[in-house]
């Protein structure tokens, strides 16, 4: 593979349509249509920019991908032969069970007609053509009629090309892969974390891809919300948020980020950053982590002060902050809630679990645990009897935080795990809604493009689209192949341990996490990065035993956990490792399959590097409690034999980021995990070996 410049690949993200995939050795079947040069698109009266925006695009795909000249006019065909019709209005078709947002009816016989129960439904079914004559690699579609919708809307992401950063290019992926709503971080009106951005340019350039806009608030709770000057002070921000973009389709309010003066006695009067007396800890969590009864007034303020600006208004109270927390407390404050909000409950975080005799927990995003969790359920049920709308953060745009520093997690049999048990908890739950990605943002891949077509209503078994997809991006000849080798990834993911040591450590930036001995140092971000390296904990163990003090006790102490994790993540190693060389056996390999083959060895790196960590805590922690010269020099010389077994590892994943701009990098933190940090961080390994081993050899032998 070609070496690649840091961002390159946000040129591949952005080319929505591939070039001259058309075999024109494929002969059309009996029962095909086909498109010809020459093709008219016409759009019914009451299509618009939507439709319009689609079927210009669609243009675009049959001269780009297919060979095809094509046009769009809008009227009805009068005695054309190679056409396609479109309509668009809920009184347009009989669209049986799929009358619905975005659903659509497709009738093929002697030419095409598109009936959209909206113009959004009109889209999708010209980007579903697409997707057929991907597959088909031909201008050629079956004479049949198909009807579906998406099984949930909203189907929210956030940038995967940089932080709240949009480009039409961008949008325009993010439509074709089913998504209709993106999130963007509020301070203030036109205001981000990374400064200026024009929000109603965005929403009007979204909306003609059938792409609604939320905001996911940053914004300040400095004041109660009582009274006149509660009032005042939130239609100061929320309101004045809505006033001048009341294009914005709603607001995502989670604790972390919206931290107010609550007046529950269960919590500090703190903001989590100065939770201390003196310098030393209150023990007890601030409003931002604890379902505070007086969340009831905040978020009515909020809805309050917004609706009368938009009065429809999607007010999303997410409770991951609280989720580890007593069922009775999350309960009470969700029977207390407006009706008029909406509920999100993530997925599968704080699920509990034994590996041998010891309690591991989800700490945070993760696809080890398919879900839904005990948290999910007891909340979903809680919104059902209440009769409140239901979202969930689910990571199905394909990615967790499992791994921090990578575009998706090339697993496909555990997030169709997943995919079900969202299905049954539509049916369960009356679960409509979905947050797909967090800030490290949506990046089009298999997985996405197979939650697309699975999470629709009438859609084939995953297993058969998985196979479909394969054989479209990495060819027919080897995708029985592939699928082997993402069965053993997919094995691979149940054997991750998803502790907070690991999720905001080595996994958390991959080989580029640093090795410490006696000092903490941590691996340095861009200074314009949003989070930087703060969400990276350093010193591992040592470094990461404080966070989260004061949740309630979710998993056993790391000293009985470490080797239970050990033993399970070199399964998982395993597993990895036997994909990989499944797909390096592989002959005639075309890019896209090289792409997924560097992320595969780029995972294996990680887990290699997690995998030393905890032997290199385990063994200074021993080499510490030592007390003789004898145990105490073997202690030391087998830690620098490991340290230079990291650095071996490091050396390796080079080439792998090198190959793929996209691997070491996420957008809240920039470039961590590059060739450059990579460099530093064997430094910062020969440092330990050359200084701080070094001198520990010479003091053990005065």
């Amino acid at each position: 593979m070609r070496t690649e410049k840091n961002y390159e690949f946000r040129k591949r993200i952005s080319q929505v349509h591939r070039e001259n995939i058309r075999n024109n050795t494929l002969e059309i079947n009996d029962n095909e249509y086909e498109l010809k040069d020459g093709l008219v698109v016409f759009l019914s009266p009451e299509c618009g920019e939507v439709t319009y925006t689609a079927a210009k695009d669609f243009c675009d795909y049959l001269f780009v991908s297919m060979n095809v000249s094509a046009s769009v006019k809008k009227g009805k065909p009068v005695n054309e032969d190679n056409f396609i019709y479109i309509k668009a209005g809920e009184n347009s078709a009989d669209f049986g069970n799929c009358a619905g947002k975005s659903g659509y009816r497709i009738d093929v016989s002697e030419n095409i007609k598109i009936c959209g129960f909206d113009e959004r439904g009109a889209a999708q079914a010209l980007y579903f053509l697409e997707d057929i004559m991907n597959l088909r690699k031909a201008p050629y579609i079956k004479k049949e009629t198909v009807i579906n919708k998406p099984l949930f809307s909203p189907r929210m992401v956030h940038s995967g090309y940089g932080l709240d950063d949009y480009p039409d290019e961008y949008l325009s992926a993010i439509a074709h892969q089913g998504r209709d709503a993106i999130l963007i971080f509020v301070k203030d009106v036109d205001l981000t974390p990374y400064g200026y951005l024009d929000f109603n340019d965005l929403i009007r350039r979204s909306a003609k891809y059938g792409i609604d806009v939320y905001a996911y608030s940053y914004l300040k709770h400095a004041a109660y919300p009582e009274g006149e000057k509660g009032e005042a002070y939130y239609e100061a921000n929320y309101g004045k948020l809505f006033k001048c973009c009341p294009g914005l389709k709603g607001v995502t309010l989670v604790g972390e980020s919206m931290e107010f003066p609550s007046r529950d006695p269960h919590v500090t009067a703190e903001l989590y950053e100065n939770n201390t007396v003196n310098g030393i800890p209150t023990g007890k969590l601030s409003s931002g982590f604890y379902p505070c009864m007086d969340y009831v007034e905040l978020v009515g303020m909020i809805a309050k002060v917004v609706r009368k600006y938009k009065e429809d208004a999607d007010i999303v109270f997410w409770t991951y902050n609280w989720g580890g927390l007593p069922e009775e407390e999350r309960i009470k404050l969700i029977n207390a809630l407006p009706e008029d909000i909406t509920l999100q409950a993530t997925f599968e975080m704080y699920h509990s679990y034994k590996i041998e005799d010891v309690t591991e927990s989800c700490s945070d995003y993760t696809l080890s645990f398919a879900g839904p969790g005990e948290y999910f359920k007891s909340e979903a049920k809680a919104a059902k009897k209440k009769g409140i709308k239901l979202y969930s953060m689910t990571n199905t745009g394909g990615l967790t935080w499992d791994f921090g520093v990578i575009p998706y997690e090339p697993m496909p049999y555990q997030w169709i795990k997943r995919y079900k048990e969202m299905r049954n908890a539509a049916e369960n739950y009356g679960l409509c809604g979905l947050m797909e990605s967090h800030h490290y943002g949506f990046y089009p891949s298999i997985i996405s493009k197979l939650s697309k077509l699975a999470l629709m209503q009438n859609s084939k078994l995953p297993e058969e689209i998985l196979i479909d997809i394969l054989k479209d991006e990495y060819g027919e000849y080897c995708a029985g192949e592939v699928d082997e080798a993402l069965k053993m990834w997919s094995e691979a993911i149940t054997h991750y341990a998803p502790c907070n040591d690991d999720m905001y450590g080595p996994f958390r930036v991959g080989p580029s996490y640093p090795m410490c001995l006696d000092r903490v140092i941590n691996v340095y971000s861009d200074p314009k990065a949003l989070f930087g390296n703060c969400i990276c904990v350093p010193g591992y163990f040592d470094g990461n035993s404080g966070r989260n003090t004061f949740y309630k006790v979710k998993c056993s102490i790391s000293n009985l956990r470490i080797r239970r994790e050990l033993d399970s993540i070199t399964v998982m190693k395993d597993y990895m490792d036997k994909g990989i060389e499944i797909i390096e056996k592989i002959e005639n390999k075309n890019e896209a399959l090289e792409f997924l083959l560097n992320l595969g060895k780029f995972i294996s790196h990680s887990i290699n590097t997690t995998i030393n960590l905890k032997k290199w805590y385990i063994l200074k922690t021993k080499v510490r409690a030592e007390e003789t010269r004898e145990a105490i020099l073997k202690g030391i010389d087998e830690l620098e034999a490991l340290a230079r077994a990291e650095i071996e590892n490091v050396k390796a994943t080079i080439p792998v980021v090198e190959a793929d701009s996209r691997l070491g990098w996420e957008p809240s933190m920039e470039y961590i995990c590059d060739k450059e940090h990579l460099l530093w961080k064997i430094s910062q390994v020969e440092f330990v070996i050359n200084s701080e081993l070094d001198r520990w050899r010479k003091s053990t032998l005065m």
